[in-house]
């Protein structure tokens, strides 16, 4: 069987770690026709626009897509393009797993962080409120909240962690001074929980607590669910757990398609030279093997990126190696074709 997909390399760094993921992802057998299209920055330098609709029509039609980072132009009156592509295919689920790879600080970290990836403060219902003097005296965001929104990706992280033998599900809240937008996500995922209570263990907890949990007694955690901007800054917290955004996939699972991407930005300071980290591309590729029903190669790209930092002491500079992009890419590709 082929595979089709949509493949976005990216801005900066992102056509160099994008070039030895889809290599390391043909190393463990699976057939791919990777449809390459453009976004971002490279979008706006080519077309006039940072998501152009071939790219949106690939994304349709292959309902998957591999993505690099992208840069979202600034000061040009464009919104952020992985914002615009999740409203775009309803991507209402942000997963983001953490695990250690690097003993460090931290060890035996294994962590999955299920975001809401809609809602909440990042609908972009904002205004500014003027006076006579400055008309820019206050800005006004509003956060919406809907019962269908929480239930959705509740019941995913719940589903989520059974699939896969997860023992824990936490849901984190604000509900004791965001009454109503966090009071609604802590009632619905209460009332899912109870639905659950027989299959897997479940807790919630207030956010600011969790964010110190996390770094205290983070072995406590396994699959937490939680509202779009609580998410969106635990899971780079939980990330640095494990070493940082260059060892962070990430997945955006929705109705009509999915997304895959390295989570991190696109490092235009070092694009070009060889030296950009392809770890967490690599990962983000194997999560979508799962999705697409290869999980033996998944897992066989997952262990391969493992073994080359761990077994092999193959590391990128950010690492504390000396490794670049193509040595690392073309170390993990033998590994995975092993």
């Amino acid at each position: 069987m082929t595979h089709r997909i949509t493949l976005i390399p990216g801005d900066g760094i992102g056509p160099e770690i994008s070039e030895v993921t889809a290599s390391a992802v043909e190393a463990t057998g699976v057939r791919c026709e990777w449809d390459y299209q453009i976004a971002g920055m490279t979008g706006v330098t080519q077309l006039g626009t940072p998501i152009p609709d071939a790219t949106v029509a690939s994304i349709r039609e292959r309902r998957v897509a591999l993505k690099g980072p992208l840069t979202t132009p600034v000061g040009s009156g464009y919104r952020s393009v992985n914002v615009a592509l999740r409203r775009e295919f309803e991507l209402f689920a942000n997963v983001r797993p953490a695990k250690t790879i690097l003993p460090g600080r931290y060890d035996g970290i294994d962590i999955v962080l299920v975001r809401e990836n809609l809602e909440g403060f990042y609908t972009g219902i904002e205004h500014w409120i003027a006076t006579k003097d400055d008309p820019r005296a206050a800005g006004v965001t509003t956060g919406v909240t809907t019962r269908h929104g929480c239930e959705r990706i509740i019941r995913y992280a719940f589903d989520y962690a059974i699939s896969r033998g997860r023992k824990k599900v936490t849901i984190v809240h604000k509900a004791n001074i965001l009454k109503m937008v966090s009071g609604l996500f802590l009632e619905t995922g209460r009332a899912v929980a109870e639905e659950y209570r027989d299959r897997i263990e479940s807790n919630d907890m207030i956010v600011d607590n969790c964010a110190m949990q996390i770094v205290l007694k983070p072995e406590q955690f396994d699959v937490i669910v939680t509202t779009n901007l609580f998410g969106d800054i635990l899971s780079d917290e939980i990330s640095g757990l494990v070493g940082g955004l260059g060892l962070a996939p990430g997945a955006n699972i929705g109705t009509t398609a999915s997304i895959f991407e390295a989570v991190h930005g696109s490092a235009p300071d070092i694009a070009g030279q060889d030296l950009a980290n392809p770890s967490a591309q690599m990962l983000a590729a194997a999560l979508m093997l799962e999705h697409i029903g290869e999980p033996a190669a998944g897992a066989r790209l997952r262990n391969a990126v493992i073994d080359t930092i761990v077994v092999d002491r193959v590391r990128t500079r950010d690492l504390g190696g000396t490794a670049g992009t193509s040595e690392f890419g073309r170390r993990v590709a033998e590994r995975a074709a092993g």
